[in-house]
């Protein structure tokens, strides 16, 4: 099958997946309602094709990075507290609730105390 050939019972080309991109986010099942195809032929082509995939990949940042340019203007442009807060327990360790539970075994108390990694990229 060529890169840009027929594919999928000769009725999709990567071209048409490509075109149907900008706009959905990445999203998948968005994807596959422009291109009047199921959710799994659509992500055949993403899986199945460089340039669809590269498509795929370019528009999901595209969008990550517009949802970021709007969480930084909330906190600069309009001081936005709750999304100030949310900034601080997602990208800043020393902000991050740390939670506990206590449970007990034959009467003795286990503390469990969960840590968020500090080397974990975008978490």
């Amino acid at each position: 099958m060529s890169e840009n050939g027929t594919g999928y019972n000769g009725r999709f080309t990567a071209q048409q997946f490509i075109d149907a991109m900008p706009g959905t986010g990445g999203i998948v099942s968005a994807i596959a309602d422009r291109c009047h195809c199921a959710w799994h032929t659509a992500r055949n082509a993403i899986d199945r094709w460089p340039t669809v995939e590269q498509a795929w990949r370019n528009e999901r940042a595209r969008i990550t990075d517009k949802a970021q340019r709007n969480v930084i203007k909330a906190i600069v442009e309009d001081e936005d507290l709750q999304t100030s807060k949310w900034w601080l327990q997602v990208m800043h360790p020393e902000f991050t609730p740390k939670q506990q539970t206590d449970v007990t075994s034959g009467n003795q108390p286990l503390t469990i105390i969960f840590k968020q990694r500090e080397d974990a990229e975008g978490v």
